[in-house]
């Protein structure tokens, strides 16, 4: 049976950004994740200069593929805009194993089955104790199931269907764009270039106003590809992409039971306006190994529900949710 100070189940952001601080902090770190990294990860890939601080990440330092952005191109109906806004594109592929191999934790491909806690310990499937546990395994994380769930049940109202693909293409524009409501999809479609010649396009919406509305999902993949098409953004010809869902924030009142943390989209942590997850990932992993540290409390109650801010955030959460945030 492997010992460990601390056990992470899951190794993207959250799970390595928690794992490098308690390396750096002198514990014993094990993370356990079900695939074999580098691992496909769909996600548009979006980073903002907020997060590379988090990571205390230099972009000179990055090895892998890295764009920068000066601004977004914006779509709200008729009205096309061009804000602004130093953003980054990575590919989770690359990424996560980087942020992984950079904490210095070990790294076991493990799927976790079962957890039980023995006095002041945990035990995992028979095979792993430690005394310390942190849930960094994205919505269907094992440890969120096992000590969280009935606490922090989730609310089918901030949940989000989205589909996607990242695939080799030599793109011919190098902006990064977002279209709100197109069609009347109730959420927002992206464009994100990524360097040396990757592409992720995709949609995504609140799946509750999915389902009461006209179109599936699916219809309006094919219409926003058939725009970008007729837009010679990409070429004409089947794209065939994949699904996946997550929650965005809602009212996580339990984060911490006894010796067991919930971080990242185990805790339901991305932002209500853009849906991104990285960001806020990175942040409660940090505060989760601060906290076992013994450094500070562990409270998200503070972290940032919004990528914008302002009036724009606003309007875009009502049309996300169709309810504003009361916090």
């Amino acid at each position: 049976m492997r010992l460990a100070d601390v056990v992470v189940v899951g190794g993207g952001p959250a799970g390595s950004s928690c794992a490098r601080e308690l390396v750096s902090a002198g514990f014993d770190v094990v993370v356990l994740d079900r695939a074999a990294f580098p691992r496909t990860k769909l996600c548009a890939g979006w980073v903002t200069p907020r997060a590379l601080a988090d990571l205390e990440l230099d972009p000179a330092d990055y090895p892998h593929r890295f764009l920068t952005f000066d601004k977004l191109v914006l779509h709200w109906k008729q009205l096309r805009y061009s804000h602004a806004s130093i953003q980054h594109s990575i590919r989770r592929y690359e990424f996560d194993d980087f942020l992984l191999r950079r904490s210095d934790a070990e790294v076991v491909e493990h799927k976790v089955r079962e957890i039980e806690q023995d006095g002041l310990d945990y035990l995992i499937d028979g095979a792993f104790r430690c005394r310390y546990l942190v849930g960094a395994g994205g919505t269907s994380c094992p440890v969120y199931r096992t000590f969280f769930h009935d606490a922090n049940p989730r609310a089918r109202e901030l949940q989000t269907a989205t589909l996607e693909l990242e695939y080799a293409f030599d793109w011919r524009s190098a902006d990064c764009e977002l279209w709100f409501f197109k069609d009347g999809l109730p959420g927002y479609a992206w464009y994100v270039p990524k360097k040396n010649g990757y592409l992720n396009v995709g949609i995504g919406g609140m799946a509750v106003r999915l389902k009461a509305g006209e179109r599936q999902l699916s219809q309006y993949w094919d219409l926003f590809i058939r725009h970008l098409q007729d837009r010679r953004l990409i070429d004409n010809g089947p794209l065939e992409p994949k699904g996946y869902s997550y929650y965005v924030r809602g009212n996580v009142e339990v984060v911490r039971r006894d010796n067991a943390w919930i971080v990242g989209d185990a805790a339901g942590l991305a932002t209500r306006d853009m849906c991104e997850g990285i960001g806020p990932a990175i942040q409660s992993g940090v505060r989760a190994a601060k906290s076992i540290a013994g450094s500070t409390e562990y409270s998200l109650r503070d972290l940032e529900p919004y990528s914008g801010t302002g009036m724009v955030s606003r309007l875009l959460e009502r049309g996300f949710i169709g309810t504003p945030l009361h916090s």
